[in-house]
């Protein structure tokens, strides 16, 4: 049996649409691998509520197109992003992706200080998905 993932579910609904409460800050779009208009949204409020409401309707497009695009794997996206967003600082999610060093070295320095935690919102998806290849072809 092919052990690869030809319709891989990456990306959670339920944790699309818990973001998306708080997606006049981009939360949603860095979630599902959309770091440039998820920073827009964080500066604009959300394009000053509108682009937030419909985003509503647009999270089901949004999480296929993350499904389709990011590696399915051993490494979880919604456990990786629920430890980035609540624990990034102490360097947790990066501890989760076998990354040890790296994560001790956000523990003793907040996230390096903060500027690894914004690294991190925009590339966590490429990180997961590069973890889970390496993982997958080992």
């Amino acid at each position: 049996m092919n052990n690869t993932y030809s319709k891989s579910d990456t990306h959670s609904k339920i944790i699309g649409y818990v973001l998306w409460i708080f997606g006049f800050l981009g939360a949603h779009r860095f979630y599902y691998g959309k770091p440039v208009t998820g920073t827009i949204w964080l500066f604009t409020l959300g394009l000053l509520g509108i682009g937030w409401l419909v985003d509503f309707f647009l999270i089901p497009s949004m999480d296929r197109e993350a499904d389709r695009r990011f590696q399915a794997g051993e490494y979880d996206y919604s456990v990786a992003w629920i430890l980035l967003t609540f624990l990034g600082l102490l360097g947790v999610h990066r501890m989760y992706l076998g990354k040890w060093i790296s994560g001790i070295v956000y523990l003793l320095t907040l996230g390096l200080f903060g500027l690894g935690i914004i690294y991190d919102f925009w590339t966590l998806n490429d990180q997961v998905s590069m973890e889970n290849y390496s993982t997958e072809n080992t």
